[in-house]
């Protein structure tokens, strides 16, 4: 049965693109980055708790208070990841952005199996491991050499937002092993475990709200009645984040313990990259379209040539 999480985590990888183009739209009608994360991860949580009730799980909730507390708080990752794809997307490319998560993810899933830490078992240091991240971490650079005209942040804080894109993909593989636990915790019950990480996320992103909105000198954008009457402009697809990041959570929880992690985030990242320069081509998500130069391409494929490695070897 294992071969069936193949086409589902290429599946979950590619929703990853759509759920950061997704989310964008509705931050800029809301005008706030963390209200729209807020809002998006809440959609997540509801459909995850009735996922829970419809299978007949919701009793596995009332295991939680036995669970550790670090298992709990997988949730945070998510909030970090959508939150950076809301603030990346428009400043340095669709790309860009889904190369550096690609190179965090891959190194962050190689240390999770080689050192089998966070309950993933351990497979040593192999030659797929090693040459698969040598690639990416080649591939990476490449992407954003081979960006070109992308609005960001003037002067040096381009290279704040692409550190910030590099620590938010490696923050993803770790979650999956977290939630993992989680759901050994839960009595195996997948959709109760999910909700518990999207509530966590949700609630995470609102004390982040709350607390911007209290800083002296910050914009108030908040969920008042001005910007609720602003969601009317948001398309249908704009409330799909919410269900993309469902999918994706709880397929990596799901697919780590069964195929590795390293496994498990090599298939997503395919489907995010490929989802990703669709993305940036064709202007998706009423985001500017941005040429896929020789250069990018190059990057891209020493990308997945190193998932292929490290998956294959």
């Amino acid at each position: 049965m294992d071969f069936l999480f193949i086409p589902l985590a290429l599946v979950a990888g590619a929703l990853l693109a759509v759920q950061a183009g997704a989310n964008a739209q509705l931050s800029k009608a809301i005008g706030s980055p963390f209200a729209a994360t807020t809002l998006q991860l809440s959609v997540g949580a509801l459909v995850l708790l009735l996922l829970t009730l419809l299978s007949g799980t919701l009793v596995a909730l009332s295991l939680l208070p036995n669970a550790q507390w670090w298992h709990i708080v997988g949730g945070t990752a998510s909030a970090l990841y959508v939150i950076s794809g809301i603030l990346l997307f428009p400043r340095i490319g669709a790309v860009v952005s889904v190369g550096l998560f690609i190179a965090g993810q891959v190194l962050a899933s190689a240390a999770l199996d080689v050192f089998g830490v966070l309950g993933v078992k351990a497979t040593g240091l192999s030659l797929g491991v090693t040459v698969g991240a040598a690639l990416v971490m080649a591939g990476a650079p490449l992407i954003v050499l081979g960006q070109k005209n992308t609005p960001t942040e003037a002067g040096r804080g381009q290279y704040g937002w692409m550190a910030l894109a590099l620590f938010a993909g490696a923050v993803l593989p770790v979650q999956g092993a977290v939630n993992a636990l989680l759901k050994h915790d839960l009595g195996g019950a997948m959709f109760a475990t999910g909700a518990v990480s999207f509530v966590v996320a949700a609630m995470t992103m609102a004390v982040a709200q709350i607390g911007v909105t209290t800083m002296p000198g910050a914009a108030k954008a908040s969920l008042d009645k001005s910007s609720l009457d602003k969601l009317s402009s948001v398309p249908w697809w704009g409330w799909l984040g919410g269900f993309a990041g469902a999918t994706y959570v709880t397929t990596v929880f799901t697919a780590i313990p069964a195929i590795g992690a390293a496994t498990t985030v090599g298939l997503t990242v395919a489907g995010q990259q490929v989802a990703s320069v669709f993305v940036d081509k064709y202007g998706w998500f009423r985001l500017p379209q941005r040429p896929v130069s020789k250069t990018r391409l190059l990057g891209v494929a020493l990308l997945l040539a190193g998932v292929g490695v490290i998956k294959l070897i």
